[in-house]
């Protein structure tokens, strides 16, 4: 399965964002605080728990310049997945975006794709409302 938040357009430069999602820890500043819990990181991995009790471990899993963030699913998570944030230079901002592939069966597509893309989009959000502050 794949998904892709929506297109945001982040007043920061590539470099400023690539460094700050870099540390793992500064994930949490994405999440909606209101449907997740037990936030948990490491120097490489984090995890959290959404609404409904599901553990969402995710492992730094390498760069591309300050273009390309990726992250992987972690030991525990209820399936494979890979996320990739991406990042474009737009003049002084820099447009953002986050895409999933998972391996996920037809049944579970049904239950996980909507509150995952809700999931990302708010993250690409909140990833915006950062900077701006």
């Amino acid at each position: 399965m794949k998904l892709s938040s929506d297109r945001v357009v982040v007043e920061a430069n590539r470099q400023e964002i690539a460094a700050f999602l870099r540390k793992i820890e500064h994930i949490y500043h994405l999440l909606p605080h209101e449907h997740v819990s037990d936030w948990r990181a490491s120097e490489h991995e984090c995890s959290f728990k959404v609404q409904g009790g599901v553990v969402i471990p995710l492992v730094q899993d390498g760069f591309q310049d300050d273009e390309l963030i990726f992250l992987r699913s972690g030991e525990k998570a209820p399936f494979s997945f890979r996320l990739t944030v991406h990042l474009e230079d737009e003049g002084i901002h820099t447009a953002g975006w986050i895409s999933f592939d998972g391996e996920v069966n037809v049944f579970l597509k049904m239950m996980v794709e909507k509150p995952l893309t809700n999931l990302f989009n708010v993250m690409s959000v909140n990833l915006k409302k950062h900077f701006e502050k």
